[in-house]
């Protein structure tokens, strides 16, 4: 597989992840916890979320305590930079030694989305005001945050099934839980596709000799 086509993976995840985001920021505020969704079909839900961490929102300081959280975003933004970098290497090096086109495309996929979310996390406080009970707008340099700082917009759920445990399970017996619950964006779906792809693939991908 050509480096021009692993171009136009990247570019294609990019561009279509980046304008929904755009889309969503620009027209709707955030969609606070029991309000109604943008749109609601039962198993589909556009919403407007903007997660501080990691998946599920998860931070540094859930795992350290005693770290404050803005540093922990700040370390998070700079360990994704250095991941992304590694990606990266590694799917230029791909190309170069002319490995499987599968691999090649799976790490286009993760590259992209890692890149989409990496925007979000360096720009996106920094060039659009606070969406909170508001619609925000474009404006560099007066942002909701500083550089580095931003939030990642989520906005896709599938909450496809739900059900309430039975009683006598432990721990969560008489609880409510949904499938598939999480919100999440197109750059999710590209990493989630492009890790899919190297799981289900391995031994394609990585041939024994």
């Amino acid at each position: 597989m050509t480096l021009k086509k692993s171009v136009f993976i990247v570019i294609a995840v990019l561009l279509i992840d980046q304008i929904f985001k755009f889309y969503i920021k620009l027209n709707y505020p955030l969609t606070l916890y029991g309000s109604d969704a943008i749109i609601d079909w039962g198993w589909f839900r556009l919403l407007f979320v903007e997660n501080k961490g990691m998946a599920w929102g998860t931070k540094i300081n859930d795992f350290i305590p005693f770290v404050n959280e803005r540093y922990g975003k700040l370390f998070l933004t700079l360990f994704r930079i250095i991941a992304v970098t590694a990606i990266g290497y590694w799917l230029l090096d791909a190309i170069k030694k002319l490995r499987p086109s599968l691999l090649i495309v799976s790490l286009s996929l993760i590259f992209a989305g890692a890149v989409g979310n990496i925007i979000d996390s360096i720009f996106y406080g920094y060039m659009f005001t606070d969406s909170y009970g508001q619609i925000a707008t474009f404006q560099w340099g007066a942002g909701y945050e500083s550089f580095l700082y931003g939030h990642v917009v989520d906005m896709l759920q599938f909450p496809l099934v739900t059900w309430i445990w039975p009683n006598w399970i432990p721990g969560i017996g008489g609880d409510s839980f949904t499938f598939f619950d999480p919100i999440f964006n197109i750059a999710d779906v590209a990493i989630s596709t492009g890790v899919g792809i190297l799981l289900v693939f391995n031994k394609k991908i990585f041939p024994k000799n």
